[in-house]
C-alpha cells in the first residue's frame, strides 16, 4: 500500500494536498517523546495546566476562519455548522479548566487506623483514534482532558482531514502545551494497531464503527490497557401519541441533516405511533424536500457533500439493499448528477428488522420511517437495536416522557421534545454497541487516571 494519502475537496472533487504517513519507527518514537514529555508534565500543577486550557480556547478564537476552512476543503462541512463546533471547542476548553482542580483535588476519606488519601494521578501517554465528521471537536473532547488530568497524547486522525490534523498540533503547541505533550500522528489505521501494544501506551480512546472499535478494544485487552469507546448509533426518536407534531417534525429533520446527516449522535430512526403517523410522515417529507444541498460555503445551503464518495456509495447501497427488502420511497435515495459528493436529503418508510435501514447506522442524510401501534410499542422499537448512544422522546406530557428517558430507554443520551448535540457541562458516551466510557462533563477527565489510596497510620 502506498505511504502517501490525498485530502481531496468533496464538493469541487479536487485534490487539496498530498501527505507522507510516518514509518512505524517515526511513529514510535513520536511515542517515546510524548513518554518523555509525560514525566514531566505530569509535575506541572493542575491549576497551572488548566491555564493552558484556556489558551487554546484563544487560539480557536484567533484561528476560527482557517479552521472553519480546513472543514469546509476537507470533508464538507457548512460553513455555519463549522463555526458551531468551534464554538463548542472553546466551551469544552473553558469548561475543563473550571472544573479541574475541584475534579482533580484529594480527597480525605476515613481510615480508621489513622487518615487515608484518594487521589487522581495521571498515567501515562494516550493513543487517540478519531474519524473526520467533527475534525476539531473530536480531537478536542479526548484530548483536552487528558491533558489537563497531566497525561500526554499522541493521536491518529482520519486520512481526509490530516490538513486539520496539522492545524491542531499547531494550535496546541502555539497555546504553549510543551512539545510532545500533544502530538498528531500522520499514520494509516495499521500503524495505529500495532501501536497499541506499545510499552509507553497505557490507554486508548476510540471514537468510529462498532466493527472496528471491538477489534481495538480486544487488542488493547491483550495488554491490559484501558479504552474508552464511542461506536456510533442509529438513534431512534419517538413521536407517541400525545407529542406537538409540528415541533417533533422541525426537531427530527434539524436532527437527521445536521453536520451532513453524518453525526453518530443524530436522529436516524424515526418511531411514530399509529394515530400520528400520516400527519408526521406529510410534515417530514414537505420538510425534507426543502433541504437545499450544495456549496457548503453559501448561506443559504442546508446541505453540503458528504465527506468522501466511498461514503456515499455505501450509504446508497444500505439504501437500495433496504429497498430491496421491502422498505419505501418517501423522497430522495437518489444520487444526483454532476460534480461533489452529494446525497440529497431522503426518507424511508416501510423500515422493519434485517433491513440495514432499521439494524443499522445509515451515516448520511437518510431517515428511516417507522409506525408504531402505540407509545408502548415505540419504546419497544426504540429499544430494539444492537446500539444505545443516543434517542430522543416527543410528548406534551413532559413527567411521562423524563420517566421513560430515565428508566425505560436504553442509551447514554436522551433528548426530550428538542433536538442538541454534545455539552460541556454533560457526560457523553454510549452503551451496549455504542461503546463505553464518558467524555465531558467532568467525567472524561477521570477516565484515564490512577485513582490511588494512601493509608496512613496513626503512630502517635
Amino acid at each position: 500500500m502506498s505511504n502517501t494519502r490525498q485530502t481531496i475537496n468533496p464538493y469541487t472533487e479536487e485534490t487539496l494536498k498530498e501527505y507522507t504517513l510516518l514509518s512505524q519507527q517515526e511513529a514510535e518514537n513520536a511515542i517515546e517523546n510524548a513518554n518523555n514529555c509525560f514525566a514531566n508534565w505530569k509535575l506541572v500543577p493542575v491549576e497551572e495546566r488548566a491555564k493552558l486550557a484556556l489558551a487554546l480556547a484563544d487560539e480557536f478564537e484567533k484561528n476560527q476562519e482557517d479552521i472553519i476552512e480546513l472543514m469546509i476543503d476537507e470533508m464538507g462541512k457548512v460553513k455555519a455548522q463549522g463555526k458551531q463546533e468551534i464554538e463548542l471547542c472553546i466551551g469544552i476548553c473553558k469548561y475543563t479548566a473550571k472544573i479541574a482542580q475541584e475534579q482533580l483535588a484529594n480527597e480525605e476519606r476515613d481510615y480508621e487506623p489513622g487518615r487515608a488519601i484518594v487521589s487522581y494521578q495521571p498515567i501515562g501517554v494516550i493513543l487517540g483514534i478519531q474519524p473526520w465528521n467533527f475534525p476539531l471537536y473530536q480531537v478536542i473532547r479526548y484530548s483536552i482532558s487528558n491533558l489537563v488530568a497531566g497525561n500526554t497524547t499522541v493521536m491518529k486522525h482520519a486520512s481526509n482531514v490530516f490538513g486539520m490534523a496539522h492545524k491542531i498540533q499547531e494550535m496546541y503547541e502555539n497555546a504553549g502545551f510543551p512539545q510532545y505533550a500533544y502530538q498528531s500522528l500522520i499514520i494509516d489505521g495499521e500503524t495505529a494497531s500495532k501501536l497499541i501494544s506499545h510499552e509507553n501506551i497505557v490507554g486508548v480512546t476510540f471514537t468510529g464503527s462498532d466493527e472496528i472499535g471491538k477489534s481495538v478494544a480486544q487488542e488493547a485487552a491483550k495488554y491490559s490497557k484501558k479504552t474508552v469507546l464511542e461506536l456510533g448509533s442509529n438513534d431512534a426518536y419517538l413521536v407517541l401519541d400525545d407529542a406537538d407534531i409540528p415541533l417533533a417534525i422541525e426537531a427530527c429533520v434539524k436532527g437527521r441533516i445536521i453536520n451532513n446527516g453524518e453525526t453518530c449522535v443524530s436522529a436516524k430512526r424515526f418511531v411514530v405511533t399509529k394515530k400520528n403517523y400520516d400527519e408526521f410522515r406529510e410534515g417530514f417529507k414537505k420538510a425534507m424536500e426543502a433541504i437545499n444541498f450544495g456549496d457548503p460555503r453559501a448561506d443559504d445551503t442546508d446541505l453540503g457533500p458528504m465527506a468522501r464518495k466511498d461514503l456515499r456509495e455505501k450509504l446508497h447501497d444500505q439504501v437500495s439493499e433496504s429497498i430491496s427488502a421491502g422498505a419505501k420511497i418517501v423522497c430522495g435515495c437518489e444520487i444526483p448528477e454532476g460534480k461533489g459528493y452529494f446525497y440529497p436529503a431522503s426518507i424511508l418508510e416501510h423500515v422493519a428488522p434485517n433491513m440495514p435501514a432499521y439494524d443499522d447506522e445509515l451515516f448520511g442524510p437518510v431517515a428511516s420511517l417507522i409506525m408504531a401501534q402505540d407509545d408502548d410499542d415505540a419504546m419497544r422499537i426504540a429499544n430494539d437495536s444492537r446500539y444505545g448512544l443516543g434517542g430522543g422522546i416527543f410528548s406534551k406530557d413532559e413527567d411521562k416522557a423524563v420517566e421513560l428517558a430515565l428508566t425505560h430507554f436504553n442509551t447514554g443520551m436522551i433528548n426530550v421534545n428538542g433536538y442538541g448535540l454534545a455539552h460541556p457541562n454533560l457526560p457523553f458516551g454510549g452503551v451496549k454497541s455504542s461503546g463505553y466510557g464518558r467524555e465531558h462533563g467532568g467525567f472524561g477527565i477521570k477516565e484515564f487516571v490512577n485513582i490511588k489510596a494512601v493509608m496512613i497510620t496513626d503512630t502517635k
